[in-house]
């Protein structure tokens, strides 16, 4: 329990930038509550006005939160969401960084995850890879993903690569704890192609063997392979739900494959697709949902220049 505390206390020190005195809120779930508690207290060693609130466990990643939370959330200098399912591409949470919080969030830690792996990773690095991404993703107007003889492309023309660094020390900056990616929303429409996937996806975890997905129109029309049926129940049927909503790398040496999209979507040497909600960071679709898939290993052009070989960053 001290390790976590002290990790924690590091976190929210070299993280967030924590001072004595500001306001703390430590939003949590049934499933994280334990953790959650750590933080908690951590602040509270670090002098802050701690506040702890739990709220019903959500049903899937990128549904809102209640009002009441929400409402905390904007009123607060530094907020941790460490819940089993994501808050990060949220209106809440966009509202809260609006106001000005800091804000972390932290779906489906677990306390392995506190003390080994992408957290550990020295995220005055991880900040400089991700900005140089991201400013790349900024300038580019077309990307290309290859892998296994599959092919995926979409439009990001006059979009805005996002940072998520680790590093959250201005008023309004917000990400994932642990971090080290930079992604963007891909134009509505655009992506086309096939693109498989052997990491990770939410709903599922670590992927025992590959799923393909089709994508015609901005849409994921089709799934196949070990579990494609069940996820793609998950993920709902509408057309905002099967919205391709990001292209991401991952920029962590330090993250490791475990079946947790935290971490996995962190890795260096992988990119990420989502589908869903993507007006949080740019996009035009709010779909209450918000689900990634990993791909490890893959070829990226941007604007025909080859960003990665094999899952080899060549910046």
């Amino acid at each position: 329990m001290s390790d976590i505390i002290d990790i924690s206390k590091k976190l929210l020190l070299g993280c967030l930038g924590a001072k004595p005195g500001e306001k703390l809120l430590v939003l949590t779930d049934d499933y994280k509550e334990d953790l959650a508690e750590h933080l908690y207290k951590a602040g509270q060693e670090l002098g802050m006005i701690s506040m702890f609130f739990k709220i019903p466990a959500l049903s899937k990643s990128g549904e809102e939160p209640p009002e009441a939370a929400a409402e905390a959330m904007k009123n607060s200098d530094v907020v941790i969401c460490i819940t089993q399912h994501s808050l990060t591409h949220t209106r809440a949470k966009k509202e809260a960084a609006a106001a000005g919080a800091r804000i972390a969030t932290m779906p489906g830690i677990t306390k392995e995850m506190f003390l080994r792996g992408a957290i550990t990773a020295d995220y005055s690095e991880v900040e400089k890879l991700t900005k140089e991404i991201a400013e790349i993703l900024t300038l580019g107007s077309s990307v290309v993903i290859k892998k296994d003889g599959y092919k995926l492309e979409m439009s990001i023309e006059g979009r805005k690569g996002i940072e998520s660094t680790g590093r959250y020390l201005e008023k309004g900056q917000s990400g994932n704890l642990p971090s080290g990616e930079a992604y963007i929303a891909p134009v509505e429409g655009s992506a086309f192609g096939d693109i498989l996937v052997d990491g990770s996806i939410v709903g599922i975890g670590r992927l025992k063997s590959p799923i393909l997905l089709e994508i015609r129109k901005g849409l994921l029309t089709d799934a196949q392979g070990e579990g494609a049926g069940e996820w793609l129940e998950m993920l709902g049927s509408s057309n905002t739900a099967r919205n391709v909503a990001e292209f991401g790398i991952g920029t962590n040496p330090n993250a490791i494959l475990s079946g947790n999209i935290l971490e996995d979507e962190k890795i260096l040497g992988t990119i990420h697709v989502a589908f869903g909600s993507n007006n949080t960071f740019g996009g035009k679709v709010s779909a209450g949902v918000h689900m990634d898939a990993v791909v490890l290993e893959p070829t990226v052009f941007i604007d025909g220049r080859l960003i990665m070989d094999k899952g080899r960053l060549m910046v």
